[in-house]
């Protein structure tokens, strides 16, 4: 009677396949995930544009080693992983088409890794659903060929949960070990907070079931990553408990800060909102939003039935503490900022949909399918519409600093020169300049060295419209240049025919 109520309770025996079969089916789902990964890549060249010019972060981050011009200030909350990322291309080359290319191939290769990680845990098609749920997110698509750090926090993340559960799962997994050894590295590398944020389950489930070699291995990883960064604390900020407290203060103080609303307000296409006020985007854009712990919940539910519990609580619990800083500690929002929560959401997300739309046999659910599938088209349209928005936006931005730069050229601030003022950093990039500040964030020079500059060096000094400019400056000749004003320097030489 004990033995029946157990099978009642335990459902049908299912009888468990062989190693070998399990591997092949394994193999049999890399194809499906790597069209997804393939996907990825040419949506990000086709629907975002190669050509679209470096951003204020990606300048700070390419001028470190790009010799197209001097580095920008690099303050407190930066580390060099992106550097690093861009390195290879940038470090040779100017052509943003190319850098763009560059990032956009390894991102869709590091999304396939990430995924294919995880095929010990879930089926093909669920991991392929992940995948292209997170892959089709206008704000992936839209930092996926950018030089910016969130997308592969997001990606290292991902393979690091996996990578968890296949070490705890075999202890003598070593590709398990180094992958989370690389995905702690990556994370760190990038994004140092954002890396012990995201991993801390990770920890704490290492500790508890005692996985030393796991637990060193991530740790190891994340030392490593990060060990720049600590490095770079005690020789320019004056110790890392010091930097951090200076990162703390450009990011608007940290602590308790509900930002929540800011979020569901910079899913609208806004890429920063800083001060993030306006009215929130249409229900279209924020409905998958509201969905996501509802799906999630779901998936959870998906997973109980399927055995598979502890692997979609990790992916819960690193998606949790992923997202926890920057929606209750910091004062605003940037979209790209969850990145890391929506890739690990993915996995849970996806299998709950698969239940909903397939029998216990496996076939399909007609009625289910077809309003899945149409909630879907209705969430692609409304995420490819506002990634339009925003990359045509931002492409306008772009093109407008080239043409300020031009007119500087013309005007004679030309390489060797400095820029200081509104916009400094990404206009001195696309001039060829150095960039300098005397207050705020980015300060890294006085007025007695800009005017000494001046006196052998072209400098122009770049004035909103209303904006008085420093005193250094008050008896240059100023210019209209689109928004602003530049007073530059009587040692520049204008070039022919201005």
């Amino acid at each position: 009677m004990a033995d029946h109520t157990q099978a009642v309770l335990a459902g049908p025996r299912r009888t468990a396949p062989s190693p070998g079969t399990g591997r092949a089916a394994r193999r049999r789902g890399d194809p499906l995930l790597a069209a997804v990964a393939a996907a990825f890549v040419l949506a990000q060249l086709l629907l975002v544009g190669p050509a679209t010019g470096l951003g204020w972060d990606e300048v700070v981050y390419v001028s470190q080693v790009s010799p197209h011009a001097p580095a920008a200030f690099f303050s407190a909350p930066r580390a060099r992983g992106v550097p690093l990322l861009v390195a290879p291309v940038a470090a040779w080359s100017s052509s943003t088409v190319l850098l763009r290319c560059y990032l956009a191939l390894l991102s869709g290769l590091a999304l396939y890794l990430a995924l294919r990680v995880w095929r010990h845990h879930f089926p093909a098609r669920v991991l392929a659903l992940a995948g292209a749920l997170f892959a089709s997110l206008w704000v992936t698509l839209f930092y996926g060929p950018q030089a910016m750090p969130n997308y592969w926090v997001a990606v290292g993340a991902l393979g690091c949960a996996g990578c968890l559960l296949r070490a705890r799962a075999d202890r003598h997994d070593r590709a398990a070990l180094w992958g989370l050894a690389a995905g702690g590295l990556l994370m760190a590398l990038m994004r140092p907070m954002d890396a012990v944020w995201a991993a801390l389950p990770l920890l704490l489930l290492a500790l508890a079931g005692r996985h030393w070699r796991a637990l060193s291995a991530l740790l190891a990883g994340t030392v490593a990553g990060g060990a720049e960064w600590i490095a770079e604390s005690y020789a320019g900020h004056g110790g890392p408990l010091r930097r951090l407290a200076d990162a703390s203060a450009i990011q608007g103080d940290l602590g308790w800060h509900v930002a929540v609303t800011d979020q569901l307000r910079s899913l609208g296409g806004r890429t920063l909102c800083r001060p993030c006020t306006g009215a929130l985007p249409g229900p279209l854009v924020t409905a998958w939003w509201y969905a996501l712990p509802v799906l999630a919940l779901l998936g959870l539910l998906a997973a109980r039935r399927a055995r598979r519990t502890t692997p979609t609580l990790v992916a819960l619990a690193c998606a949790a503490t992923a997202a926890f800083p920057y929606l209750f500690l910091i004062g605003y929002a940037a979209p790209r900022f969850l990145l890391p929560a929506y890739a690990l959401l993915a996995v849970p997300v996806a299998d709950g949909i698969v239940h909903r739309v397939t029998t216990p046999a496996g076939t399909w659910r007609p009625r289910a399918l077809t309003l899945t599938a149409l909630a879907l088209a209705v969430h692609l349209g409304t995420q490819y519409t506002v990634l339009d928005r925003t990359a045509e936006r931002t492409a306008a931005d772009r093109r407008a600093w080239d043409r300020t730069a031009d007119a500087l050229h013309a005007l004679g601030v030309r390489p060797p020169c400095l820029l200081t003022g509104e916009e400094a950093i990404p206009l001195a990039f696309h001039t060829g300049c150095g960039s300098a500040a005397t207050g705020g964030h980015n300060a890294n020079s006085t007025s007695a060295a800009i005017e000494e500059t001046a006196r052998h060096t072209p400098v122009a000094a770049l004035v909103p419209p209303g904006g008085q400019p420093p005193a250094y400056a008050r008896g240059w000749p100023a210019h209209r240049l689109g928004d602003v004003l530049a007073y530059v320097a009587p040692t520049a030489q204008k070039g022919p025919g201005t």
